[in-house]
């Protein structure tokens, strides 16, 4: 089933290819993630917070179902923005929009796999990093770093033990109207 309802041109490729490559912050790049989104799905969402929480390697972050709630991994971001900084737009782009999707209720992981590849392609083009490492794992990200395996389910935490810091003016766009 054929999701996308705008095949985006050149402008359009070139003025988000650049809203995202001149992002100073993880709030520009959602604002262009919320963009690509309604260009080619047609959807959006408002009144999303982003928190920033210590997670367990390799997540890159993670969307409480039913909330407006996403919460990336801070130390891995902050890993990527000092030993590969020339891709942390492109990674923050990617970890959003997966997050992104599944607060609009897409929830396969599978299914939002393919489609963070189809909003990348169709929104930034098939030559952009976001697109080129949308399929990939944190590990290319960090080429050089031994990731753990998971731990058993007995040694999670739970999302209320999280120390959760929230990032100010996040969904921006969303939230003019609050006085």
């Amino acid at each position: 089933m054929e999701r996308l309802i705008n095949s985006s041109g050149d402008d359009a490729l070139s003025d988000l290819s650049s809203l995202l490559e001149d992002s100073k912050g993880l709030p520009d790049v959602f604002e262009v993630v919320k963009k690509a989104v309604e260009r080619t799905l047609g959807e959006r969402r408002a009144g999303l917070m982003l928190g920033l929480a210590d997670l367990p390697l390799p997540l890159g972050a993670f969307y409480v179902v039913g909330s407006n709630i996403i919460v990336m991994n801070q130390n891995l971001h902050n890993r990527i923005r000092v030993e590969n900084p020339h891709m942390v737009n492109a990674f923050s782009f990617r970890i959003l929009l997966h997050e992104y999707l599944h607060s609009l209720g897409y929830l396969n992981e599978v299914e939002v796999r393919r489609l963070v590849y189809e909003v990348s392609q169709s929104a930034l083009g098939e030559n952009h990093p976001a697109t080129r490492i949308s399929w990939r794992r944190i590990q290319y990200f960090l080429p050089h770093t031994h990731f753990m395996p998971r731990r058993s389910r007995r040694g999670r935490r739970r999302l209320s033990d999280l120390e959760i810091t929230v990032v100010k003016g996040f969904d921006r766009s969303s939230t003019g109207y609050i006085a």
